[in-house]
């Protein structure tokens, strides 16, 4: 079993939730909910492991708050 860190964010003009795995070319989708958001995710995911273990193009970190006077 493996676990990936996906990047959720939500589109102003059609409110849907849009998902990402940083670093890994083609894991993105986008959803109505965040249930079926990663249950698509879920489901590209098994869709790219089927050509073996992705080369990751990045390293996910974690996020940053930065202020701005």
């Amino acid at each position: 079993m493996r676990s990936y860190t996906a990047i959720v964010e939500r589109c102003q003009d059609t409110g849907f939730y849009v998902g990402f795995i940083p670093g890994f070319q083609g894991a993105h989708t986008q959803a109505e909910t965040l249930d079926e958001l990663n249950q698509n995710l879920r489901e590209v995911l098994e869709m790219l492991l089927e050509d073996g273990e992705p080369i990751m193009e990045a390293e996910f970190i974690g996020t940053q708050n930065v202020v701005v006077a």
